[in-house]
């Protein structure tokens, strides 16, 4: 009896061995060290302090590893946590001042390269006489992410300046754009003007009426060519959201109480589809086909007159689409199709 009792405790795991193994699970203890025994106590101790060592770096090795791949930020949120140090942001630049009103615009300035980068120019929406430039920053974020440099025009509104004060404006900017390129690191051989509704038609026109002469009011200086257009459902067609079937009460009081013969001689002046001709910069479209403040029919007649230039165009129809507000995946296609199309144009 006295030796089986001995026997049975000896075979009692020993208080050292868990103090060593405290540590680990218990059942990997077990399945690893067994029960560590009187007779071979040292030798066991060892071997299970070498093991215990080893499990226990690698356990280690495999919970920063779990950490680092949790902490592992995704492309998008890398580019987010860089923004700061890749761009200077100068908000409210004056470029110009005209009857007392200063102009005023954001410029985004790549910090984190040597060389001249490409330039987006672009103008809000608001038929001319409503929208800041200070709401446009989603509109800016994917031109950010490609690496343009990013100049967000404000222009006087109907309110301050009637037609065509805002394309004088848009103009004047451009040659901002043009006597500031080395300060600012712009690529003036790179510029594209985008916008959306009004915007896009300031766009259109500051590509396709460079020589109608509203840049004549603008500081002396070269306006520089642009060299892409990417147009949100801009219009074409300005008699059209004044006068036509499709007017506007908002559109029509860009033109406020001028002679109205006047101001739709001044609406033709001022109709991208007036001006299409060969050897414009490529020019794209991006337009629901369910808009109802700028009729679909603008931006297919304007692709429509271009089929017949050597003008590069694009028309990117948004099927039930209605006046920008785009779904997620409408977007993604969407500017998956303007990189495409700038890396077609050489941009």
């Amino acid at each position: 009896m006295r030796s089986t009792s001995r026997q049975r405790r000896s075979e009692t795991a020993d208080p050292v061995c868990l103090r060593i193994i405290s540590g680990l699970p218990v059942a990997l203890n077990c399945c690893i060290f067994g029960r560590a025994t009187v007779s071979n106590l040292p030798g066991k101790l060892t071997v299970m302090r070498k093991t215990t060592i080893a499990l226990v770096a690698l356990t280690a090795s495999l919970l920063l590893a779990s950490a680092s791949s949790f902490a592992q930020l995704s492309p998008s949120a890398t580019w987010a946590a860089e923004f700061e140090t890749r761009y200077r942001f100068l908000p409210d630049v004056s470029y110009e001042t005209e009857n007392g009103i200063e102009l005023q615009l954001d410029i985004y300035s790549r910090r984190d390269v040597d060389t001249p980068q490409p330039v987006l120019v672009f103008t809000h929406g608001g038929f001319w006489v409503r929208g800041s430039k200070d709401t446009q920053l989603m509109a800016l974020m994917p031109w950010l992410e490609m690496g343009f440099n990013v100049v967000n025009v404000g222009y006087r509104l109907g309110g301050q300046a009637l037609a065509p004060a805002a394309l004088v404006d848009t103009f004047c900017a451009l040659r901002f754009v043009n006597a500031n390129a080395d300060e600012y690191n712009f690529d003036v051989d790179r510029i594209v003007t985008s916008g959306q509704s009004a915007g896009g038609h300031l766009a259109l026109s500051a590509a396709m009426l460079n020589e109608a002469g509203f840049d004549a009011a603008c500081p002396a200086g070269e306006t520089p060519p642009v060299a892409a257009v990417v147009n949100w459902y801009g219009v074409t067609d300005v008699p059209d959201v004044i006068d036509g079937p499709n007017r506007s009460e908002i559109a029509a009081a860009w033109f406020g109480d001028m002679d109205w013969s006047q101001a739709l001689e001044l609406a033709e002046r001022l109709s991208p589809l007036n001006y299409v001709r060969d050897n414009l910069p490529p020019i794209l479209t991006v337009q629901g086909d369910a808009d109802r403040i700028v009729p679909y029919a603008e931006g297919v007649a304007l692709h429509e007159a271009l089929n017949g230039t050597n003008v590069k165009h694009q028309l990117i129809t948004i099927p039930d689409g209605g006046h920008g507000r785009f779904t997620a995946q409408e977007r993604i296609s969407i500017y998956e199709g303007v990189q495409e199309f700038l890396r077609e144009a050489g941009l």
